[in-house]
């Protein structure tokens, strides 16, 4: 593999037998500042890519001795750290899709749009110092099983690919994380990432929020605003229950995940678009395309790659890890000090199937935290549920509350909290139950 050498200068591989195509590249790109090289054949190509070292391979898909593909294939297996994009024909979605799965970076259609491919490019020459930069906030997948170091081995991998990813599991695993680490790792990772939960937007809005609009287009309409794709923009935007969307949404979506442009609301004309596309639900899409739920089309064009999020019981060894964490994040919240766990409540918690997974642990041990006495979680502080009065993960025993008793519990906690100046130890004492506990319910009756 050739060493690479000592320069500020990136350097580029163009790869196509159109000599057109060539020159037109090798301008664009040396007033982007950057050295190029170029081959007219997979042989040339790889020759090249032996002898020197490259930041960037642009590469057409047909060339006259082979498939673009087959080079892609070659420079994942000989030249990891090389991003490599594909050009395609226009309108060839099957082609670019194919790249994407064999290992692409990205890919751009003829005719070239020069703003699109100054795009793709700078993009791609961040992934060196990406690779170099290791702080990414506080996003952390916690665990050290099997099942968990290959899901971040996986998103190390998807994190250098600007492949639209579908991030499926079951509710509670950590879908949002994983797409937020995929998008915190790299290229676009200074750029915007914007979550958008595709069920709780109203139907009749949905246009307007994905698109955006222009002042005067529908009723209300009283200034032009941006979409979530416009909000995205150089960044990713990650879909999240992306089963839920409507079928005329589902086909306006496809369309601007493939032109890579969008349409506001009551505009003349269309947008260019910069965005990398995740999506994330806990539903069957297979089994949605079957039952004309979900189109077909889209399905395949968000799931060029897809990643599974293994279940908690599948890594029931990352469980006193995971605890951890959770006992010491609630007692910073609460501000006091973390218990631990006794060691038969960890078993039990290993030996619990989690049908609400990561976010019913630590809605579990949030609850415990209330009934412990003393500095040691025991067993019966869990309050464990059968396994089918756990299964909405959401639940909350203080959703199970009368209203009325909901009301008397906030007025009995605000009166002795005005009557100690806000002291939450004092006001505890007071209602005879302990700091933490007090701290719960605070927090669960939005008091504060």
């Amino acid at each position: 593999m050739p060493e690479p050498t000592n320069k500020t200068t990136n350097h580029v591989l163009i790869v196509d037998d159109e000599p057109d195509i060539r020159e037109l590249l090798e301008i664009t790109l040396s007033r982007m500042g950057l050295e190029t090289r170029t081959a007219a054949n997979i042989k040339d190509a790889e020759a090249s890519l032996k002898a020197e070292h490259f930041d960037l391979c642009l590469t057409d898909m047909r060339l006259p001795d082979g498939n673009g593909i087959d080079l892609v294939r070659h420079i994942q297996q000989h030249y990891p750290e090389t991003p490599v994009a594909m050009i395609t024909a226009h309108g060839n979605m099957e082609s670019a899709v194919e790249a994407l799965k064999s290992g692409a970076f990205d890919f751009v259609s003829k005719p070239v749009d020069l703003q699109m491919l100054r795009n793709l490019v700078n993009t791609a020459l961040k992934l060196r110092q990406e690779q170099e930069a290791s702080q990414h906030g506080n996003l952390v997948l916690l665990g050290h099983s099997e099942t968990i170091e290959n899901t971040r081995r996986t998103i190390e991998k998807l994190a250098r690919s600007q492949a639209p990813v579908y991030v499926s599991g079951e509710s509670g695993v950590g879908k949002e994380l994983v797409a937020r680490l995929i998008h915190a790792k790299g290229p676009r990772q200074d750029k915007p990432f914007v979550p958008v939960n595709c069920g709780a937007i109203p139907g009749e809005l949905m246009e307007s929020e994905f698109f955006g609009h222009k002042k005067g287009s529908f009723t209300g309409a009283l200034a032009d605003k941006a979409g979530l794709f416009q909000a995205a923009e150089g960044g990713t935007l990650f879909l999240d229950e992306v089963a839920d969307l409507p079928l005329h949404m589902q086909v306006k979506l496809l369309r601007a995940i493939q032109e890579k442009a969008v349409r506001p609301v009551g505009a003349p004309k269309e947008i260019p678009i910069n965005v990398r596309i995740l999506s994330a639900t806990h539903k069957n899409l297979e089994q949605l395309v079957r039952e004309g739920q979900f189109r077909q089309d889209l399905y395949y064009r968000i799931n060029v790659i897809s990643l599974q999020v293994p279940a908690l019981r599948e890594r029931s060894e990352d469980i006193p890890e995971l605890a951890n964490f959770f006992l010491h994040k609630i007692a910073h919240t609460w501000e006091t000090q973390a218990p631990k766990l006794a060691h038969t409540a960890i078993k039990a918690l290993q030996l619990y199937p989690f049908p609400g997974n990561v976010r019913e642990l630590e809605n579990i041990l949030e609850r415990a935290m209330t009934m412990c006495e003393g500095e040691v979680i025991q067993i019966e502080d869990l309050q464990l549920p059968e396994v089918g009065a756990a299964m909405d993960e959401e639940e909350d025993d203080l959703s199970m509350l009368d209203p009325a008793l909901q009301q008397q519990e906030r007025e009995a906690i605000v009166k002795a909290l005005e009557k100690t100046r806000y002291n939450k130890t004092a006001a505890a004492k007071l209602l005879g139950i302990s700091f933490r506990a007090l701290r719960y319910r605070i927090k669960k009756l939005g008091i504060e």
